[in-house]
């Protein structure tokens, strides 16, 4: 391996370590264990299991196709990326810890099966649903107007869209409420997310209000999303309302958030007409009712996400 070649995966490495961030809130971790590459920690997972007291519910159960039940298991596509939402704590490579972990674990507990989990790149995932390879994904997936076409969906949280950028960066110092006021700009987003779709379908905005328009970078990975920001390639990151509050309070990080822009339902994601969405749905209500799900979102410090019913396929946010 070259000495370039080695420079630039500790720097990946590094970005990697600083990502408490692009997607759910997460409350004061502990101290993690050991020091990622580049100096900086990667945070542990907080303490507590509140998935250990869950139990199956034979009525909950009973909902799911006969021959799942009878199998025992459901193969999950899993997005692996940051804090809190599905990392490595500490930069370890297994078991994943998060919020969507933790929610997954306790739906499989409530329905009575065991999951096999498949890690996978984000961009990867929904076109896999299709195929088979799957029969559910997490990945802090968005509901669209779009992905409804293809996708259903069970909806576990709410979440959204906003905005970061580097602290004393001047280019922006309000809240983003209008495309407009990133004109003339380079904003860094993820491969085949909502953000990068809504950037690409409102990149017109700029020229109608006779301004430059702005430039978008995708990246595959977030370390490389965040690493761009840093170094000065990119101005701004769209990524998700409580990743991007989350990352802000983490000192390495150096970002400030800019606000809301636009609220997302997010959800389990299922091949489009599967028989497995009643079942998930009827298991995310009864966490909800008999509290686990609170104490989930609690100990990831996400409650602000909480919904109060689980729904299939509800309409994208107007």
């Amino acid at each position: 391996m070259s000495t370039r070649d080695t420079r630039t995966r500790l720097r990946a490495a590094a970005a990697i370590a600083l990502l408490p961030a692009l997607t759910l809130t997460a409350c004061g971790a502990g101290a993690a264990s050991g020091p990622a590459a580049g100096g900086v920690q990667a945070p542990a997972a907080p303490s507590g299991d509140p998935v250990a007291a869950v139990r199956t519910v034979d009525s909950v159960a009973a909902l799911l196709p006969a021959e799942v039940r009878a199998a025992g298991t459901l193969r999950v596509g899993s997005s692996i990326g940051y804090p809190p939402g599905a990392y490595y704590p500490n930069g370890q490579d297994k078991p994943a810890a998060g919020q969507e972990i933790d929610l997954a674990n306790a739906v499989a507990k409530v329905l009575g099966v065991k999951l096999e989990r498949q890690d996978a790149s984000f961009e990867t995932i929904l076109p896999a649903l299709g195929s088979g390879k799957y029969d559910f994904a997490t990945g802090n997936f968005g509901v669209t107007a779009a992905r409804l076409k293809t996708i259903d969906f069970v909806t576990y949280i709410n979440d959204g869209q906003g905005f970061a950028v580097k602290k004393g960066n001047t280019a922006l110092k309000t809240k983003v409420t209008d495309l407009t006021q990133l004109c003339g700009l380079t904003i860094g987003t993820g491969v085949g997310t909502t953000f990068e779709a809504t950037l690409t379908a409102q990149k017109g905005v700029c020229a109608k209000a006779g301004k430059k328009p702005y430039d978008v970078k995708v990246y595959s990975e977030n370390g490389a999303t965040l690493t761009a920001l840093q170094q000065g390639r990119t101005d701004v990151i769209m990524s998700t309302i409580n990743g991007l509050r989350y990352q802000a309070a983490q000192p390495a990080s150096g970002t400030a958030f800019l606000g809301e822009y636009h609220r997302l339902d997010v959800g389990f994601a299922f091949k489009k007409g599967s028989r497995l969405t009643r079942a998930f749905q009827a298991a995310v209500n009864e966490l909800i009712k008999d509290g686990a799900y609170g104490r989930i979102l609690n100990k990831w410090g996400t409650t602000s996400s909480a919904i109060e019913t689980s729904r299939i396929n509800p309409p994208e946010h107007a």
